[in-house]
């Protein structure tokens, strides 16, 4: 039995200056939890003495941080696994060793995109780009050395606290007098908001370990999402789409990267809402909109 089952008390969110990990903060403290939030600045998690010191006397350990600059993993595969797979081991090693209840953020970049159908938890990973090698082997780290683990993969994250596709829309749509956004890639927009609530109620329901999708429900394309952002923030701008081959970047993306839910509702646990509902919702917070 671990600490976290009941009310959990001490939080400790490492990544806590990003996107995320700033949602994940607000949200546990707003649950009632007692929670310290550090950056990189004040923990490399490449460190494993440092990792088995920061997470002494906590009673869930939220991992954020991550190496997710995608393209530049091209060329700097072993810095990205250092903090994505061996720092993943780092923070699990340590949280084992002190009792605490791991939560691990990974990806869809795990998977290939071949898929037509939402991708089960159990499906294999089969990741195409430098990035999805290294969160794949942070995962299998994570489950090796933490088995009472959560690790919850997301995609296409925005939030109101960092750069994320919505802003950039929003932003170029108010300087140009057209937009060209792919059209072959198909996702779930997901807030930060939203997934920090869902970590917190994972925690709270004492889930077992293993690996949740912590997602949007329906799927859109980067084309049609940019076609409500650009709505959401007033303007009135054409959006045309296009196809990926139009841009040439360094990492591969995965053409379908839409995941299921079914091991959350599984354990009792409610999936994310519609990507559409909850942008309407997000939109405001995000764009800073009225």
């Amino acid at each position: 039995m671990t600490k976290t089952q009941g009310t959990a008390r001490r939080w400790l969110v490492v990544g806590a200056a990003g996107m995320l990990g700033q949602d994940v903060v607000t949200t546990a403290v707003e649950a009632g939890h007692q929670v310290t939030g550090i950056g990189r600045g004040e923990l490399d998690i490449t460190d494993a003495a440092a990792a088995r010191a920061a997470v002494a006397g906590y009673d869930v350990v939220v991992n954020c941080a991550a190496w997710t600059a995608v393209d530049d993993a091209e060329t700097h595969e072993p810095e990205a696994f250092a903090v994505n797979a061996t720092g993943a081991a780092n923070l699990a090693r340590a949280a084992a060793a002190a009792g605490a209840r791991l939560v691990h953020v990974s990806t869809d970049y795990v998977f290939d995109g071949g898929a037509t159908e939402p991708y089960p938890e159990g499906a294999p990973v089969q990741p195409r780009s430098a990035y999805g090698r290294t969160k794949a082997a942070g995962e299998w780290a994570v489950r090796a050395e933490a088995p009472d683990a959560v690790v919850v993969r997301t995609a296409w994250l925005y939030g109101a606290g960092g750069r994320c596709f919505p802003k950039t829309i929003a932003r170029v749509a108010g300087e140009r007098d057209r937009l060209s956004v792919v059209d072959d890639q198909t996702g779930q927009p997901t807030w930060t908001g939203d997934l920090a609530d869902l970590i917190v109620r994972l925690v709270g329901a004492d889930a077992p370990g293993g690996i949740y999708h912590g997602t949007s429900s329906g799927q859109v394309t980067w084309y049609g999402f940019a076609r409500e952002v650009v709505v959401a923030a007033g303007h009135a701008t054409p959006v045309d789409p296009t196809t990926s081959a139009a841009y040439q970047l360094p990492a591969p993306r995965p053409a379908y990267s839409v995941l299921g839910h079914d091991r959350l509702r599984a354990v009792g646990v409610e999936p994310i809402g519609d990507w559409a509902e909850r942008w309407k919702v997000a939109a405001p917070t995000v764009l800073g909109t009225p």
